[in-house]
């Protein structure tokens, strides 16, 4: 069953690659499949209706539940922040001047996207997966989520 769920969050985000305009052949290298899948993916071949319902259905959880459900399926932080990075709409976050750079986000964010510099975290939005752990466990609540248009 793990395998069908991982198979619908690849295919949806497959079908969103393709809306950006990727490749077959970008489209397997960046999710590390093989280019016939990619192929049945994007003709609506070879994956269920049920295991697409469930993957919108862990995408639509909060952030830090889809990204623990994708990351428990696949045990791979690599294909865990793809799908959630064209799959999710992930917020911009930003660091406010009441940080005291006590490093508890950088520990918790599995992707490495905060690092302490000049005694405040910082966050490089390209790592950023939007799981909002960073968030969670903020002791001064210096981590804001701004609204994205």
């Amino acid at each position: 069953m793990p395998k069908h769920l991982l198979s619908g969050l690849k295919y949806l985000t497959v079908i969103e690659l393709r809306k950006l305009g990727s490749s077959t052949h970008e489209i397997a290298n960046l999710l590390e499949m093989d280019r016939s899948t990619v192929s049945h993916y994007i003709n609506g071949r070879n994956i269920s209706s049920g295991s697409i319902d469930v993957a919108r259905v862990i995408l639509d959880l909060s952030p830090q539940d889809s990204f623990r459900m994708i990351y428990a399926l696949c045990h791979d932080e690599k294909l865990t922040f793809t799908i959630l990075k064209y799959c999710s709409d992930n917020p911009k976050i930003n660091i406010k001047n009441t940080c005291i750079g006590c490093g508890v986000c950088v520990d918790r964010c599995v992707m490495s996207a905060l690092k302490i510099i000049d005694l405040n975290s910082k966050v490089n939005l390209d790592f950023c997966c939007g799981c909002l752990m960073c968030v969670e466990y903020c002791p001064t609540n210096s981590i804001e989520i701004l609204e994205v248009e």
